[in-house]
């Protein structure tokens, strides 16, 4: 895929949606950080019913923790694997007291050091939270990436650096947003909804198919 093809695909996706958020509910970027860890192989539309519960009563690292594994189980047991996500929670909330004052740290190498968070949620919160460019690759990301030919790889580390790469710089703080909703509700994975796409006629895959 060329340079002009990649403007246009995100010209009209940010004419479309100038300003995209995330789906989880949060105020803060500890908040995010949270919501983010328990999001793992599990709906944004569920953790957002968890954290509904939680946040009201503890939605500090201070407040949080002082719930235990226990009491934080109690307001996040809908939520897939949600025993080790409150093992990691409460580890996480302690080290952010202990090393970070109760402040979510703004660089990757610190947010990797805090159980349950990986390369591609630390990435969401410096995006999300810090507007730091940086690039997360979900399923979604992945696929659309790969699918449409925008910056297709085997890895998802190589589809981020290529995204990094070939994303128009005035797009890149929002492409995030921008892919994974499209990905969600248009690309999706079984039946892509290619007739109602606005860049059906930009998409590699399309092309391919046509072509078959």
């Amino acid at each position: 895929m060329n340079a002009a093809k990649r403007l246009e695909i995100f010209r009209r996706l940010h004419e479309d949606n100038p300003e995209p958020k995330t789906e989880l509910a949060y105020t803060t970027p500890f908040e995010l950080l949270i919501a983010v860890i328990l999001s793992a192989q599990s709906t944004d539309v569920g953790v957002n019913k968890a954290t509904a519960r939680l946040y009201p009563v503890a939605n500090t690292p201070e407040a949080i923790h002082a719930l235990g594994v226990e009491g934080l189980s109690e307001y996040i047991k809908t939520i897939g694997l949600y025993n080790s996500k409150a093992k990691n929670v409460i580890e996480t909330c302690r080290l952010l007291v202990e090393l970070h004052g109760g402040e979510v740290p703004e660089s990757r190498e610190a947010l990797e050091a805090l159980p349950g968070v990986g390369r591609k949620t630390a990435n969401v919160v410096l995006n999300t939270a810090f507007r730091q460019l940086t690039m997360a690759v979900d399923t979604h990301i992945f696929r659309v990436s790969n699918r449409t030919g925008i910056a297709p790889g085997k890895t998802v580390v190589e589809v981020e650096k290529k995204l990094l790469k070939f994303v128009p710089k005035d797009y890149l703080l929002d492409a995030h947003h921008w892919l994974i909703l499209h990905g969600r509700y248009v690309c999706q994975a079984r039946k892509p909804r290619c007739g109602s796409c606005r860049i059906e006629d930009l998409c590699e895959y399309k092309q391919k198919t046509s072509d078959d």
